[in-house]
């Protein structure tokens, strides 16, 4: 009895896919090997990892947790300073605390601005001079050794801050809108500029 007959569907689905080649000529890389002039090792930033680098639906979303834990810690700020400037208010006579809500509510639209403006400024003086992945680590590092020292200090001294706390709200407010709105921050900027001083792989 004769071998069986192959149709030439099979040999063609069962051939091999050819190889086509990039737009330099070679040929393109097999399943599994990271493509032509993909970064052999690419840094990882505080809070966004190795997603800023192609900055996908991963990179977004670690933005937008990050927004989501910072709008509820500035509602806690906001809510801690009003009720702390109430208490403080509560003692004064009908007529100096309608003056001073005034005084605040403009106190808060100027601090609020100010908050704005001050971290524009400092994120267009971090574009120009952007910092390398790892300063960018070791200035977070850094942040996280001084901020317990910095809650216990900032304790005793809230309660003398009661009048201009909501002032100082708003200031916080502007500021981290401000940073939350950026479209690419300093470390990214420093992180990209690494890569292109360190090379990629062929």
């Amino acid at each position: 009895m004769g071998a069986p007959i192959r149709s030439h569907i099979s040999d063609y689905a069962e051939a091999k896919p050819p190889v086509r080649p990039d737009a330099e000529g070679r040929q393109a890389p097999k399943p599994g090997v990271p493509a032509y002039h993909t970064p052999a090792h690419i840094p990882a930033l505080p809070k966004l990892g190795t997603t800023w680098y192609k900055r996908g639906a991963l990179y977004w979303l670690c933005r937008a947790r990050t927004t989501v834990f910072l709008l509820i810690v500035m509602a806690m700020v906001c809510f801690f300073s009003i009720s702390l400037y109430r208490g403080f208010r509560s003692e004064m006579p009908p007529t100096v605390r309608t003056v001073c809500d005034w005084v605040q509510v403009v106190a808060a639209c100027v601090a609020l601005v100010w908050g704005w403006v001050k971290q524009r400024r400092g994120h267009r003086e971090g574009l120009l001079h952007p910092p390398t992945p790892e300063q960018t680590r070791q200035a977070k590092r850094d942040h996280n050794r001084r901020a317990p020292g910095l809650v216990a200090a900032g304790r005793g001294l809230v309660i003398l801050a009661a009048p201009v706390m909501p002032a100082f709200a708003a200031y916080i407010v502007g500021w981290l809108v401000a940073w939350l709105t950026v479209r690419e921050y300093p470390s990214e900027v420093g992180a990209r500029r690494w890569l292109q001083e360190h090379g990629s792989s062929a």
